[in-house]
């Protein structure tokens, strides 16, 4: 087991492709493996897993040996594990083949789930869960991942192994605005209310009444952050389980930089409406929706909140109307893939918060809506395996370029991880709000170091030992998205000297 917490184990291999056979049976007999299943197609992630663990030192004294069980201790017999994968969007908006560098991929879920299948021992529950973005569909992703498939392998062989899709609505998205709304039946455990008041990373924040969520109705975010509340609704599962297994994508994202591990989180949420995404207007007048104002902007943020507003109110006509001004407003002010606003920049000073304050409730949250004692002891297991296998850079998390980084991370502390991920993607932690502030949490913190004092195991020689020691030109120089671009890049702080 683990003992010392800074140290992540971190795996390189340029070769390694994502297999197609689903459901990603192993494709080599390994002294250890539960199942005498072998598949009949190249299956390198799968072992590419198995020497990730190697390298993160666990039960190292049985590898090779049928007892090896890597994550003894870290699950035990009769838990339920929840196995939360970036499940954001089934499709790409340029490429077909896309969401294999948009979502986790299902070979690595599948290649985790057979050791914390061996820790339970016969005993447990393991749930795959995630609330999307509201305009995806759940369906298509279990159908493309293979997750139905490796549902029914684990079933048909007496795991208690569960699919579950933790909204409560889905949207049908038509040229960026919502015309119809379904509800789903969403986390059978229910959801909860928790109000972090003066504990939220939002408690010093001046923002109140001008916060942006995830719909056209403002007042519903504002109504959750203001008055001194600072409340989020969780998915009753991520609260009841007793270990959060994190399987995030390697990405950049356009409003927090990177998402790894901590902004994954936002997947355990019941309402991304209670989610303040950014706060409206420019650094000038308190906001962080974007860089400067000006007239222009002015005339556009107004008629946005009427259009919005319209599209609401008029069922029918106001979604068709919202579209149509929709097309006219990104030939007069600018297409957001292209023009920095909402909150697509590095000055973002909202999201960050809000995924902070997820990692929070999430390791020290009752299922009453109280929260423990901040006390290391009272966190709730929560571990991180990162697919960077096909990273993402450029314009994510949804419209990524790829990026084959043959890459694989696994510790036992979400920050640290994200620090390393940043780090090897050639960005300065201390850069990227999401990553420098995990650090730094007053009320219920999230790491008890400094990034600097993170360690690294890895089969790259250039990748072992102290991270801020690996040089710059061992690491990725991943393309940011450019709304960050010339602000976190380690190589742009070096070339000027500082």
């Amino acid at each position: 087991m683990i003992t010392n917490t800074v140290r992540i184990a971190a795996l390189q291999s340029p070769a390694l492709t994502y297999p197609v056979e689903q459901p990603f049976h192993p494709d080599t007999a390994f002294p250890e493996s539960p199942s005498p299943v072998i598949a009949t197609a190249p299956n390198l992630v799968y072992g590419a897993v198995r020497d990730l663990l190697r390298l993160a030192g666990l039960d190292c004294d049985r590898f090779g040996t049928a007892d090896w069980n890597p994550l003894r201790g870290l699950v035990n017999p009769g838990e339920t594990i929840l196995l939360k994968p970036n499940l954001v969007k089934e499709s790409h908006p340029r490429d077909p083949e896309g969401w294999r560098y948009v979502i986790t991929h299902g070979s690595v879920i599948r290649a985790l789930a057979d050791y914390v299948w061996m820790a339970l021992n016969g005993r447990g529950t393991v749930i795959v869960a995630d609330a999307p973005q509201t305009d995806s569909s759940f369906s298509a992703m279990v159908r493309l991942l293979g997750l139905d498939a490796i549902r029914d392998f684990y079933c048909a062989h007496g795991l208690d192994f569960r699919l579950l899709d933790l909204r409560k609505e889905e949207w049908l998205n038509r040229d960026g605005v919502i015309i119809e709304r379904r509800r789903l039946g969403g986390d059978p455990r229910g959801y909860i209310a928790f109000d972090l008041a003066a504990a939220s990373e939002f408690a010093d924040h001046p923002g109140a009444g001008r916060y942006y969520g995830a719909d056209y109705d403002a007042e519903e975010v504002n109504r959750h952050h203001s008055g001194g509340r600072h409340e989020y609704l969780i998915a009753g599962t991520a609260i009841a389980c007793d270990v959060i297994i994190n399987i995030p994508k390697l990405k950049t994202h356009k409003k927090a930089g990177i998402t790894v591990s901590l902004k994954n989180l936002v997947g355990i949420n019941g309402d991304k409406n209670w989610l303040p995404h950014h706060t409206e207007g420019a650094p000038a007048t308190g906001g962080d929706g974007h860089p400067g104002d000006d007239s222009r902007r002015r005339l556009e943020r107004t008629l946005v909140a009427q259009t919005r507003r319209l599209s609401s109110q008029l069922p029918g006509v106001g979604p068709w109307l919202h579209r149509k001004l929709r097309r006219m407003g990104g030939h007069v002010f600018g297409d957001t893939e292209d023009v920095i606003r909402s909150g697509n920049w590095w000055g973002n000073d909202t999201t960050w918060r809000m995924c902070l304050d997820l990692n929070k409730i999430a390791l020290y949250g009752n299922l009453d809506g109280t929260l423990r004692e901040a006390r290391p002891h009272n966190r709730k297991r929560h571990y991180v395996l990162v697919d960077g296998i096909v990273a993402g850079e450029g314009r994510g998390p949804m419209n990524p370029d790829p990026l084959p980084a043959g890459v694989l991370l696994f510790g036992v502390n979400p920050p640290s991880v994200d620090a390393v991920a940043a780090y090897l993607m050639g960005f300065d932690p201390d850069c990227i709000p999401i990553v420098r502030q995990a650090f730094r949490c007053k009320h219920y913190p999230l790491a008890d170091w400094d990034w600097r004092a993170i360690e690294l195991s890895s089969n790259n020689p250039a990748w072992n030992g102290p991270l801020s020691t690996i040089p710059d030109d061992a690491t990725f120089h991943f393309e940011p998205h450019f709304g960050w671009k010339g602000q976190i890049e380690r190589q742009a702080y070096e070339a000027a000297g500082i």
